[in-house]
């Protein structure tokens, strides 16, 4: 089991989520080996069904003109500037978080971004996986040897 199993996602929930195996995967690598050794800014990854999931982090201090969002590819690159103005202010403690940062995240297949909005200090990233029709499972209809279609025989059954 991997540190982010572990941690982030549970094994029941990793296992039932067929699909996005390689997304795990790739966070798995991206939390041990990320260049932001200390995890800041810290972030959330939550389901909230079968095909949609939403990325939070928390950008304190941060504005809209000091954030992008790019995709390129399966890669969703989530950066930030830090805010200019308070290199004069004279703090006798910051524990707020005000600096450059970048977050990447690679997504799988047929996953893009549906949104992102910054509210309350967080940065909420909208994801959504929408598998093409020609790739979706379908039915196959089972034919006799004439290549008639086969009938469900309904029997009644006396209770």
């Amino acid at each position: 089991m991997t540190r982010l199993e572990t941690t982030v996602f549970p094994q029941h929930f990793h296992k039932a989520t067929i699909g996005f195996d390689r997304l795990f995967n790739e966070l798995d690598r991206q939390f041990a080996n990320s260049p932001n050794g200390n995890g800041y800014p810290p972030y959330n990854i939550a389901q909230i069904n079968d095909d949609e999931y939403m990325i939070s982090i928390a950008v304190a201090g941060f504005g809209m003109d000091n954030l992008d969002i790019t995709k390129d590819g399966k890669i969703l690159r989530i950066e930030g500037t830090a805010p200019k103005g308070d290199e004069h202010v004279n703090y006798l403690h910051k524990g707020i978080g005000g600096r450059n940062f970048r977050r990447e995240f690679t997504l799988a297949d047929h996953v893009d971004v549906v949104s992102a909005g910054l509210d309350l200090g967080m940065l909420n990233v909208h994801l959504k996986r929408e598998v093409p029709e020609e790739l979706q499972p379908k039915r196959i209809e089972i034919t006799d040897w004439n290549g008639h279609v086969q009938e469900a025989i309904d029997v009644e059954t006396d209770k």
